[in-house]
C-alpha cells in the first residue's frame, strides 16, 4: 500500500505501508449505500496498520461471525461494485485475514 504522491509545493512525503495490521473495531452493515446492495450484509472494520495509521475498510474472505478484535489482516485488491449502464467494475482495497505469519 502506498500513500498518494503529491507535488513538491505541498511538502508531503510518500511512505510505503506494509498493508498489514489488526482489526481495531468492526460492525456489520445491513443498510448498504447505493451500489453495495448485493453485498449486504457485509463487515466493515477500522484497521490499525502495523505502520501506525488507521484505515476503514470492508473485510473479505471471512464471515462476520469469525471476525474478532485484534485479528491479523492484510490488504488485498477486490471488486467494490459495478457502476453505470455498461457495468464498469470499480476496484479498491479490502482486508482479509492474514494468510502468512512469516512476514
Amino acid at each position: 500500500m502506498k500513500t498518494p504522491q503529491t507535488n513538491a509545493s505541498t511538502a508531503q512525503l510518500t511512505h510505503n505501508l506494509s498493508g498489514r495490521g489488526e482489526v481495531y473495531s468492526f460492525s456489520a452493515m445491513y443498510n448498504a449505500p447505493h451500489g453495495f446492495d448485493d453485498q449486504k450484509p457485509y463487515t466493515i472494520a477500522l484497521i490499525k496498520l502495523d505502520d501506525g495509521p488507521m484505515v476503514t475498510a470492508q473485510l473479505t474472505d471471512v464471515s462476520g461471525d469469525e471476525v474478532t478484535i485484534g485479528m491479523r489482516v492484510e490488504m488485498v485488491t477486490r471488486k467494490l461494485r459495478e457502476d453505470g449502464p455498461e457495468g464498469q467494475i470499480i476496484y479498491g482495497y479490502k482486508f482479509r485475514p492474514l494468510l502468512s505469519r512469516d512476514v
